[in-house]
């Protein structure tokens, strides 16, 4: 074999044994607990940011076809430290000039509602707000504890290096909040960004009926999730793609079969406004 040549092959398997013994030294249950707590971190940022997003909603027969579907598209905006929806497009079609307008109207009175408050009500809804957001992720730092965590070793995505962790729960594990209880019916893989420590990508899928709320919602064995972040600056990842398909019903008779696709664009660095200007050009994306 030629001298460069074996260089070469030389590099290649050194490189393989130094991934290798690098994932060997990674604690899965380390990994995705700091991965979880830099997404906690993240959610709670995401109130500098505003941003555009699109969703399509798919609801199928009992033969698997599709019965109707529903298609939007919006901007998020941050009116004194709360998101506040403005709608772009309803079934692919930019919003009537009427539409716009009473939807302008709308975000005004949000406005002049929210700089009416004084000091002291201001802070006590943003606390709450901070407060219901915390409420609905910290279902998620139960993993660790919950799940059999396995490192399967490294992949990329965009070019960035990245952990691959799997996990099932573990068997009689115990959730400690009402939320975290659907955990114990789900399996899942996680993508984990070697550089940051943030998770890129999560696939789970149920593996058994999940049910919740006073309305005796039933999600069926097989449903599946995939929500996909995006690095937006140095050290935030913001939500880019979710896509989530299921069956099942709500209370004892409404059959439910759907599938969703949700994905995040043009996050852009919030800048502060009293009025929230109408958007004369509507992304169309």
């Amino acid at each position: 074999m030629p001298y460069h040549e074996v260089m070469r092959a030389r590099g290649t398997l050194a490189l393989t044994l130094l991934v290798a013994a690098s994932a060997a030294a990674q604690d899965p249950r380390d990994l995705v607990r700091r991965a979880i707590a830099q997404d906690q971190l993240d959610w709670q940022r995401m109130r500098d940011y505003t941003w555009r997003a699109q969703s399509v909603v798919r609801h199928f027969d009992a033969r698997g076809k599709v019965e109707s579907s529903r298609r939007e598209a919006w901007e998020t905006l941050i009116l004194d430290g709360q998101p506040q929806r403005r709608m772009l497009e309803r079934e692919g079609k930019p919003l009537s000039p009427e539409e716009q307008r009473a939807e302008q109207a709308r975000l005004d009175q949000v406005a002049a509602r929210l700089s009416a408050e004084n000091p002291a009500e201001k802070q006590r809804r943003i606390a709450e707000v901070q407060k219901r957001r915390q409420r609905e992720f910290a279902f998620l730092t139960e993993i660790p504890d919950i799940y059999d965590l396995h490192l399967e070793g490294a992949a990329s995505i965009d070019g960035r290096p990245m952990w691959v962790v799997s996990g099932t729960p573990r068997r009689g594990a115990q959730a400690r909040s009402r939320d975290a209880r659907m955990l114990l019916k789900i399996r899942g893989r996680m993508w984990i960004d070697q550089a940051t420590c943030q998770w890129a990508k999560v696939e789970a899928e149920s593996f058994d009926t999940i049910t919740w709320g006073i309305f005796l919602v039933r999600l069926n064995s097989g449903s599946r999730l995939s929500f996909e972040q995006m690095r937006v600056s140095a050290d935030v990842w913001l939500p880019k793609h979710l896509f989530i398909v299921g069956s099942g019903r709500v209370g004892l008779i409404k059959r439910i079969a759907e599938d969703q696709d949700l994905r995040w664009s043009d996050y852009k660095m919030f800048t502060v406004d009293s009025r929230v200007l109408p958007d004369t050009a509507p992304n169309t994306r």
